[in-house]
């Protein structure tokens, strides 16, 4: 007989949530250490980290000198990009604890040192710019995972009108390339525990997709087997996802600010409805009849992590789960059932 799912009748108690931080800008992407320490995006340019006793302390990218002719051009180019329009995005531990950030302002894949020296890794791919680069994502191999949500120009135009030109790129020993196209403003990615499938958030799909690592070729890793996992529509816009240990992939909502997770079967579990009620269904409506405006957008938001972006699992027994949001000013945080599934950074902490 089949383990119980621990989140079997679970759902988020309100009343025992608690926040992390203060005046955060856009805490959009978190990373948690198991020493306690939180790190999360910060839309002033830079990361905000969060020691476990709850001091913090603003971390603004500057450019690295040491790298004035990298793959991203001069040193001044990149301090310019980043004076004017660096929003740091998706985050990642690179290998030696360095920060992968993946800029949704200045479409770069940057690296960060803990003390703010920037350079860019790539700002192009097979001869072109990058684009909208959303998230980034280290797996045990020592591989980069990075997702380009489109390459329209103004991004706010593919995201209203579902524009399907999202792609997903691998970085290793040879170097950047794309290994899957063709999707709805690709956002977060994951790996399962064996690190046999890929799943890949579609936020204007509405769902998440999937996709099998085929590590038989010289040539590299590739990606097969392409499908939709869990409900073809979410009833939101899906943003940021993450595995518990048990298997469930925990999903935010966008907007409709949800928590919802789905089962290794691909069910559908409602955690957590911070919306309101009739701006989500509002949202719903128009984005279905392709008339959403700014203004519907606005109105749609909760309380707790209002524009919910993001979630995490910590704490020292991984049970922790923080949310990050594009509104927010704190990270709130609960307790969940079931242990997360430990990203690679936590698993070869010493």
């Amino acid at each position: 007989m089949p383990a119980a799912n621990p989140l079997d009748g679970f759902t988020v108690d309100r009343t025992r949530i608690r926040t992390v931080g203060r005046d955060l800008q856009r805490p959009e992407c978190i990373l948690a250490e198991p020493d306690g320490t939180l790190w999360c995006a910060d839309a002033r340019g830079g990361v905000t980290r969060i020691a476990a006793d709850g001091s913090q302390r603003f971390i603004g990218q500057r450019a690295d000198e040491r790298f004035a002719a990298g793959a991203g051009g001069t040193a001044e180019a990149l301090e310019a990009k980043l004076t004017t329009g660096t929003l740091p995005n998706g985050l990642a531990f690179a290998a030696n604890g360095d920060i992968l950030i993946s800029n949704f302002g200045t479409d770069l894949l940057e690296i960060m040192t803990r003390d703010g020296q920037t350079r860019t890794l790539y700002d192009r791919i097979d001869g072109q710019p990058i684009g909208k680069v959303n998230f980034v994502l280290r797996d045990s191999r020592q591989r980069i995972w990075l997702t380009v949500s489109t390459r329209v120009n103004p991004w706010t135009a593919a995201a209203a009108s579902r524009v399907c030109d999202g792609y997903i790129a691998v970085i290793d020993e040879r170097g950047i390339r794309v290994v899957a196209d063709g999707f709805y403003f690709t956002n977060e990615v994951r790996l399962d525990a064996k690190e046999e499938w890929l799943y890949i958030v579609e936020t204007t799909g509405p769902h998440i997709t999937r996709m099998r690592l085929d590590e038989s070729r010289a040539d590299g890793v590739r990606l097969t087997d392409r499908e939709v996992f869990g409900p073809s529509h979410l009833g939101g816009s899906p943003d940021g996802i993450a595995f518990d240990s048990f298997g469930n992939l925990w999903c935010t909502l966008i907007m409709v600010d949800q928590l919802i997770a789905l089962t290794p079967e691909g069910d559908k579990r409602l955690l957590l409805d911070d919306g309101d009620p009739a701006a989500s269904r509002n949202l719903r409506e128009k984005t279905a009849a392709g008339t959403l405006t700014a203004e519907d957008m606005q109105r749609a938001r909760g309380t707790i992590a209002p524009w919910m972006a993001s979630l995490t699992f910590g704490g020292p027994d991984l049970r922790t789960v923080y949310l990050g949001s594009l509104l927010g000013t704190t990270i709130p945080c609960f307790r969940s059932p079931v242990p997360g599934l430990p990203m690679v950074h936590w698993q070869t902490a010493s």
